[in-house]
Order: structure tokens, then C-alpha cells, then sequence
């Protein structure tokens, strides 16, 4: 009888590892940047009307003392720093994974979205809420969408894409790609054509390289706080709701005001405009 219990118990304990085993796999799954590309929506870019304070930085969502840019320090910390207080940080050890810098000062650190404000916006966050935008700018949910990095490399940077700037830390710059494809997979955000094409070049020279924590989706929101093509609040014509652009007279109209391409079949507003050469895409 007790080898029977013994044998009972040591299967439902085999099976609770396995349970937990599979159910630790699934919440750090990866799967291939290349995979996550084919699913982004190619677009121009919309370079109209972004301004850094339409995204609120550094909140403390949580209420625990720490905001964004300490939980971010605090969380890629190689010694951690102590605290005190409201979240005060001393001493601790960082690497910048961009230029691989070393600090024991964290205030010669910046924390960067991976994909930049700037792009972010050009890219459909100029489509956003203003609280989407809060949500994307301090972003905890997914740990690469934010990263401390050195000032230097964070500022030489800028809002550049990876076709314009990468890591000098060569040996990071396969990673680089692979979050900046998860971000913007992540959020919905949209890639032009010539990001695109660079984004798949680069993937393919980095191999077996290209496989990044799988991202779940953000929710984003539309309408409330966002703004028009010429920066100023609101829409300037037509009428936005549920996420859709605003209704032109004519494509002319809507690509003045920076919005377009529409695709047959995917995009509502693809119906609103005629299709001139029958491509599929309207307002190209």
C-alpha cells in the first residue's frame, strides 16, 4: 500500500512540474522577428504635427514610489541600487547595451524607447488618445520597450530608425532589431517601405539570430487626444470615430492632411475613395 501512495504521489507531483513547466514556457514563449514583420502594416509615414509633450513621461502607474524611468533602472541594474525614501537610487551598476558603457551613476544614464516617440507617432500614434499615448511612453508590460542606456548613444540616436542609426556595441545590434520589430508589432505601429526592406536585410544577416520574447498587444485607443496633420487639437475635416481616419472629399484631401494609403480589403476607408488604376490601393 505504501508503494502505491509513493507511486501516486511522485506522478502528480511529475505532473505538476510538467504543468508548471508548460505554463512557464508559454509566458516566456519567443518566436521569430521575422514571423512578426509579415505581420505589420506598411504605410507612409505621417510627419506632421508630433510634439514630445503629447506623450506624458515618467508617471508612477503602480503608486509604489518608483516612476517609469527608476523601475527601469531598477530592473536592468546589473548591482542594484539602494533605495530610500520617495524611490530615491544610490549606488548601483548599469551597461549600456548600445555602446557598452559602464555606470555607478545613474544619472549618467537615459532611458530609451526602443522604437522613439517621434517614430512612434509618425508611425500611428498620432491616431492615439492621449492616454494610449501615456501607456505606450511608460511602457512596463513588456521589458524591451524601454531601456537605460548611456545619454551619449541615447542622444546620438535621436528619432532615427535602423536605417539611419544603429548600436556601435556590434555584437547587440541583431537584438536591436528584433525588439525594435516587436515594439512596433507590440503597438500596431505601422512600417514604411524602405524601413521595411532594410528591417528584412538586416534580419537575414543576423541568422539564426532573430528570435525575441513573444509581445503581447497593447490596447491602444483612438480619437480623444489626438491630433490633426497641420498640429493643431482636433481633426481639421471630415470626422473621425472608432479609429478610422477622417472622410475626405477626396483622396487630394486626405493625403494633404497626411493620412492614406488605403488597402482593399483591409482597410475600411479603402471604400470611401476611387481606385483609380484598381491596384487595390487608394490614395497611394
Amino acid at each position: 500500500m505504501k508503494i502505491v501512495r509513493k507511486c501516486i504521489l511522485l506522478t502528480s507531483l511529475a505532473t505538476v512540474l510538467l504543468t508548471f513547466a508548460s505554463s512557464s514556457q508559454a509566458t516566456t514563449s519567443t518566436v521569430s522577428a521575422g514571423v512578426l514583420i509579415t505581420k505589420l502594416r506598411v504605410a507612409a509615414e505621417h510627419n506632421y504635427g508630433y510634439q514630445r509633450d503629447l506623450f506624458t513621461l515618467w508617471v508612477d502607474a503602480n503608486h509604489d514610489g518608483c516612476n517609469t524611468r527608476k523601475e527601469v533602472l531598477l530592473a536592468e541594474a546589473i548591482i542594484r541600487p539602494r533605495e530610500s525614501g520617495s524611490c530615491t537610487l544610490t549606488g548601483g551598476k548599469w551597461r549600456s547595451a548600445y555602446d557598452g558603457q559602464v555606470f555607478t551613476n545613474a544619472r549618467g544614464m537615459d532611458i530609451d524607447h526602443m522604437v522613439p516617440l517621434e517614430e512612434a507617432w509618425a508611425s500611428g500614434a498620432y491616431r492615439w488618445s492621449s492616454s494610449t499615448r501615456e501607456s505606450y511612453a511608460n511602457d512596463l508590460g513588456y521589458a524591451r520597450s524601454l531601456i537605460a542606456v548611456s545619454a551619449n548613444s541615447n542622444r546620438s540616436k535621436s528619432a532615427s530608425d535602423p536605417w539611419l542609426w544603429m548600436p556601435t556595441q556590434r555584437s547587440y545590434r541583431c537584438q536591436y532589431i528584433n525588439d525594435w520589430v516587436a515594439i512596433k508589432y507590440r503597438w500596431n505601429l505601422a512600417v514604411d517601405p524602405t524601413e521595411k526592406a532594410d528591417l528584412l536585410s538586416k534580419l537575414h544577416s543576423c541568422s539564426g539570430h532573430t528570435f525575441v520574447l513573444r509581445p503581447a498587444k497593447a490596447s491602444v485607443h483612438f480619437g480623444s487626444g489626438s491630433t490633426s496633420g497641420s498640429g493643431g487639437t482636433g481633426i481639421a475635416s471630415g470626422q473621425s470615430h472608432n479609429g478610422i481616419d477622417p472622410h475626405y472629399t477626396s483622396c487630394k484631401q486626405a493625403k494633404a492632411a497626411g493620412y492614406g494609403p488605403y488597402y482593399r480589403g483591409r482597410d475600411a476607408e479603402y471604400n470611401w475613395y476611387r481606385d483609380g488604376d484598381s491596384d487595390g490601393i487608394t490614395c497611394e
